[in-house]
């Protein structure tokens, strides 16, 4: 009887263990500063990224995606919580000592995954913070981090390349730190020690603003003092995250994973590895897209090896728009050789324009999606509330309160995507179905600091998408009413007690 019982108590559990192995993991590849137009399966010609193009040879790759924002701390925020970045103060682009931008034990996209049995792991850029309301201890426990938003495992760049402290942070320790030569960080005053910049010292030059600390010959953003043994070497970055990052797959092959993989690639100071160095004719922005396009052929390779490509889920895009001149001299613009960052789009990083948020997205899921190409509208900030339906995961009124279940529509079963989308960069856009609205603001009309043309934005501006993808006809005194009714669903999205769910 003991026997009978216990051989149904298997044939009950192992039909469920089978269950969860078959949860598709999912591999989230976030470039940085990568426009529309800087990838070949994109349109790019004078540039060539095979490993990102054989994703949408066998793939979905989207048109009409956008980060919620042009900026990346605002993009990270949305993504993770789903919820647009500007409904929260703080979330601007963060100095590298900010408090935690997202609260710990919120709902968030890696949270879901692991309440549904999926192992987590944030490796690579974080930039949303880190610490209590006082900031990070760097020579302590640096908590609450990612760990206390649901990821099992983060191996990260506190904030960006540009900003100290220049070290990586593994769960909650600075790695390689000497106890006996503490960090010390400021972005308030000039700190004794600090090395400071100085041009004739520099290995890249700074063209605005990254000329406070100088660490490994690159001028940064704040002071540091300290953690020398710690400091990262940024012609490594790349290999040391793509390590990290295949390390966890190796490691959790048997379970259901979820890898955010928020590459450093393509943003400042850009210092690609030797083998890159001067192989595609762009310069260092261009290497560096090379760089980034082989992390992605590292961790699609991988996943081929251990047999794990037709039960994954493999996203690869961008937080933002492109920025050539960024902070740094590094040629970016006079090595262009013709090549268009914003493809047809107009705009750029920090631009309300479709450039500043309109990126690269590509699906893989071989044998589950079929190749294809998609027009629908979808934003970033949905990938929360599409994995919780995948994962039959309930949310409520107020969890991910912008974020639209459109799992179907990223599956390839359909291509009707949101009814609306919402564009942030220091002032407001909506775009609904052909439609783009920008409203008017006070911001200046070009950013000189990144040669970005920003658009009149003192007066309201209306464009038709389908035959003016690149924004340059403003119909705004020609169609009034089209512009009252815009502002409407701009002005009811921007309540404060919107919610999708309701």
């Amino acid at each position: 009887m003991k026997t009978s019982l216990l051989i149904s108590l298997l044939l009950i559990i192992e039909p469920l263990g089978i269950l969860a192995q078959q949860k598709p993991n999912i591999v989230f590849i976030y470039a940085d500063d990568l426009g529309y137009g800087d990838i070949s399966c994109y349109g790019a010609t004078k540039i060539n990224t095979p490993h990102i193009d054989a994703l949408a040879k066998n793939g979905l790759l989207f048109t009409n995606v956008h980060a919620s924002s042009a900026t990346c701390t605002p993009s990270r925020y949305s993504l993770l919580t789903g919820q647009y970045a500007w409904r929260k103060q703080g979330t601007g682009v963060t100095p590298g000592d900010a408090a935690l931008l997202i609260k710990p034990g919120s709902v968030t996209l890696p949270a879901v995954l692991h309440n549904s049995g999926y192992i987590t792991a944030a490796i690579g850029k974080w930039h949303l913070g880190l610490g209590d309301e006082n900031g990070p201890d760097w020579n302590g426990s640096i908590k609450p981090g990612p760990l206390e938003i649901g990821f099992d495992y983060s191996f990260i760049i506190p904030a960006t390349g540009d900003r100290v402290p220049c070290v990586f942070v593994e769960n909650h320790t600075v790695v390689g730190l000497d106890k006996n030569d503490p960090i010390n960080v400021s972005y308030k005053i000039k700190l004794k020690d600090a090395i400071q910049y100085d041009q004739n010292n520099a290995v890249m030059k700074s063209s605005n603003g990254h000329n406070q600390s100088l660490i490994n010959g690159i001028g940064r953003i704040g002071y540091m003092t300290g953690g020398r043994s710690a400091l990262w070497k940024d012609e490594e970055i790349a290999n040391t995250l793509t390590s990290k990052a295949s390390h966890f797959i190796i490691e959790n092959k048997s379970k259901p994973f979820f890898l955010y993989l928020a590459t450093h690639d393509i943003h400042v100071p850009r210092v690609p590895n030797k083998k890159f160095i001067g192989k595609s004719g762009m310069g260092a922005r261009g290497d560096a897209i090379l760089q980034l396009d082989w992390t992605v052929g590292k961790i699609k390779s991988l996943l081929d090896s251990l047999h794990l490509t037709k039960n994954t889920i493999l996203i690869f895009s961008s937080d933002n728009g492109p920025v050539l001149d960024d902070g740094y001299a590094d040629s970016a613009v006079e090595k262009l050789n013709g090549h268009t960052p914003a493809g047809p789009l107009r705009g750029g990083k920090y631009s309300v324009f479709d450039a500043g948020t309109c990126v690269p997205f590509i699906i893989s899921y071989p044998g589950k999606i079929k190749q294809d190409v998609s027009d629908a509208l979808i934003s970033q900030v949905d990938l929360l509330a599409s994995f919780a339906s995948l994962c039959n995961y309930p949310l409520t009124m107020n969890d991910a309160p912008d974020s639209y279940d459109l799992l179907d529509v990223l599956l390839g079963k359909t291509k009707k995507g949101r009814d609306h989308l919402i564009e942030h960069a220091g002032t407001f856009a909506v775009i609904q179905a052909n439609w783009k609205y920008i409203e008017p603001s006070n911001r200046e009309p070009y950013d000189k600091y990144v040669n970005i043309e920003l658009g009149n934005n003192k007066l309201p501006q209306l464009y038709d998408l389908q035959k003016d993808r690149g924004e340059k006809n403003n119909l705004a005194e020609k169609y009034p009413d089209k512009i009252n009714e815009l502002a409407e669903v701009l002005k009811k999205v921007k309540d404060p007690s919107f919610r999708i769910r309701n």
